[in-house]
């Protein structure tokens, strides 16, 4: 099976980011285009989907500094004195997706500015023995 041919599923999604590819779908019908990934389209209700490779170039729409995190992200080390920005990208193919914001200073949010260029960045973390791959952007 090709990885074009894979089901249209979280899990997939989520294992193309393992692999250092930001996928979404397409849908075959209107056009619409979905990060993460989608089985049917919430526009014209077509089941017609394709995955397509994002160019991971986007712009920030939104984002926070967080300074009490998840038990995940404490585990990465973010804490009060460490800690991490959490975005919304509009890609340049139009989608929005959610991800981890690097290459700022997240302690000085004054000093990010919504709009600024952004690129994908993929982060690989070694937590309790397994290496992860997570979703991030940074400046252009």
């Amino acid at each position: 099976m090709s990885e074009t041919d894979k089901d249209f599923t979280i899990q997939n999604y989520l294992e193309f980011l393992q692999n250092k590819k930001l996928m979404g779908t397409r849908c075959k019908t209107c056009g619409e285009l979905y990060v993460p990934v989608r089985k049917l389209c919430i526009k014209c209700n077509s089941a017609n989907m394709e995955w397509v490779e994002m160019s991971g170039e986007g712009e920030l729409a939104a984002f926070t500094s967080i300074t009490v995190g998840t038990p995940y992200f404490i585990e990465k080390g973010y804490d009060r004195n460490h800690p991490y920005c959490f975005s919304v990208i509009k890609l340049k193919e139009g989608p929005m997706v959610s991800a981890q914001l690097v290459g700022v200073d997240e302690s000085k949010p004054d000093t990010i500015e919504i709009g600024m260029p952004v690129k994908v960045k993929f982060l690989e973390s070694t937590i309790k023995g397994e290496t992860k791959i997570d979703l991030g952007f940074e400046p252009k």
